[in-house]
């Protein structure tokens, strides 16, 4: 299924994460953490489909897409920070592993939030954040996506690394071992993973190494 859907607004959050809203189609819904394959509904470009989350409730009147922008090519993302309200993209139907299944820790890598995004929000929404954590990885302060939000959401289980800026207001430890010995107090929890490749596999085999439950952590397979 293929919908032609308009721009409503589109504003960046950071340096280089531009946050669009568009049309939301009669009868279309998503399980917060889902995702679509949108492309831009302009010559060359119609079939040029990427994978991109949902970062809205779904009960909101429009979709919203939270898409980091790639300027060093001419790709999809780039093309995507060309736009304007008004212009169209193409959106198809739903689809993602990614889905609440209780109370735990969600580790995130850059732009790996975005689907911990729509989840946080349902949560927060529905007054069940409880005492799920985030610890979520850049490369410095200005690449964290939605700071604000996710410290109001979360409060202190809020936990920002910082890799790559030695003068960071953050935390500077990088998410492996010893970091998640430290920081997680119960891994029988749910562990909920995205970000680069690397860093899914790599969380992923510290995490079973660890002792936390393989049926337990939930991430894009």
């Amino acid at each position: 299924m293929e919908q032609i859907v308009k721009i409503l607004s589109a504003k960046y959050v950071t340096h280089n994460v531009r946050q669009f809203r568009l049309e939301k189609p009669s009868g279309y819904g998503f399980i917060p953490g889902q995702a679509t394959e949108l492309s831009i509904n302009t010559e060359g470009w119609q079939d040029e489909k990427r994978p991109f989350t949902f970062t809205c409730l779904n009960s909101d009147d429009y979709l919203e897409f939270t898409i980091k922008t790639y300027n060093d090519h001419n790709g999809v993302t780039n093309q995507l920070s060309k736009l304007n309200v008004g212009d169209e993209v193409i959106i198809r139907d739903v689809w993602g592993a990614i889905e609440y299944k209780g109370e735990g820790y969600f580790i995130a890598g850059g732009a790996g939030i975005t689907p911990f995004l729509a989840i946080l929000r349902q949560l927060n929404n529905d007054g069940a954040i409880g005492n799920n954590k985030l610890f979520f990885s850049n490369r410095t302060d200005k690449d964290i996506i939605l700071a604000d939000e996710l410290k109001s959401i979360l409060g202190e289980n809020a936990h920002f690394s910082i890799t790559n800026q030695k003068d960071s207001m953050y935390d500077q430890r990088r998410i492996n071992a010893d970091f998640l010995k430290a920081e997680v107090k119960d891994f029988s929890k749910h562990f909920y993973v995205c970000g680069p490749d690397a860093m899914v596999e790599e969380i992923g085999s510290l995490l079973s190494d660890l002792g936390a439950d393989t049926e337990s952590v939930v991430f894009e397979r």
